[in-house]
């Protein structure tokens, strides 16, 4: 088949795959290269070049020759750094699964699809194998920190909002309270992963208290920021919800679990205890007659 062959709707939706693959194919590369293990890189390189080929073959049928969208190859190594690689795989391995869609049904139409679509089969199950990321198995101990903190930090800081009225009262009152429960939560971590005999009981401590550290100076932030108290604590909500977002995002790819329902039940515990903590800090101040 030519591309006298090929109608408008097709063509069209070829150069779309074109440009995917080519993207891709940056991507993969660029992964390949920040990959320490030898063999996880070399398999990169291998799926990068194995796009390069899929680009080519759909460049002999449409006859143009396609750029790679170089702002998502961007993101996607900008994803790598700060996320992790196992996060950008899994975000490829949804688009593998994606393309594998696609070229299926364009097998009758174009033979060469069927090869592709096996190759890209293949990436998604080569992907799938080696998603063993360090950071990725101490996921449960930044949930552990960013679980605690949330809670905690924005049930203390809701009621510290009414009982002292102050910003900087609150804020100092909510940094002796962070940063002790961070230290608290650390060791604590660091005991129950050495006592159960897990390997690597510091590297999963540092996680929880990191994790720990960033929610609670996130959360005072905005004490430091605005004069007005109940601005900051509107602000400081926000910013628990948006956290609960973003992690929760993270964790739906990284390790497949609904997003939905998990944002739910983070964003329903983090808020409620938050609201109970301010009618305590009304009642409290109401009843010792405080008034600062």
């Amino acid at each position: 088949m030519n591309t006298l062959t090929l109608n408008d709707n097709t063509k069209k939706v070829l150069l779309v795959m074109q440009q995917n693959e080519v993207t891709e194919h940056l991507i993969y590369e660029r992964l390949a290269k920040r990959v320490k293990d030898p063999e996880d890189s070399a398999l990169l390189k291998r799926i990068s070049d194995e796009e390069m080929r899929h680009a080519k073959i759909w460049q002999k049928l449409t006859g143009v020759e396609v750029k790679p969208n170089r702002l998502k190859a961007f993101f996607y190594s900008f994803l790598a750094v700060l996320l992790g690689y196992t996060f950008v795989l899994k975000k490829m391995e949804r688009g593998e699964d994606n393309a594998i869609k696609g070229y299926t049904a364009m097998i009758e139409e174009l033979p060469q699809a069927k090869v592709i679509a096996e190759d890209e089969q293949r990436h998604e199950q080569a992907l799938l194998a080696m998603l063993d990321e360090q950071r990725l198995q101490y996921v449960g101990s930044m949930v552990l920190g960013l679980n605690d903190a949330l809670v905690e930090l924005s049930g203390t800081l809701a009621g510290l909002t009414f009982a002292l009225a102050n910003n900087r009262l609150i804020a100092l009152s909510g940094l002796i309270t962070g940063i002790s429960a961070t230290l608290s939560m650390a060791s604590s971590e660091y005991l129950s992963t050495k006592n159960s005999g897990e390997e690597n009981a510091l590297k999963s401590s540092m996680y929880t208290g990191v994790a720990y550290l960033f929610t609670v100076a996130a959360m005072i932030l905005p004490y430091l920021v605005f004069q007005n108290h109940y601005v900051s604590l509107a602000v400081m909500l926000s910013i628990v919800v948006v956290i609960i977002l973003l992690f929760t995002y993270y964790i739906s790819v990284a390790k497949d679990q609904p997003f939905g329902r998990r944002f739910g039940e983070m964003a329903l515990i983090s808020l409620g205890v938050a609201a109970i903590s301010f009618g305590i800090g009304i009642l409290v101040k109401r009843f010792l007659g405080i008034d600062i």
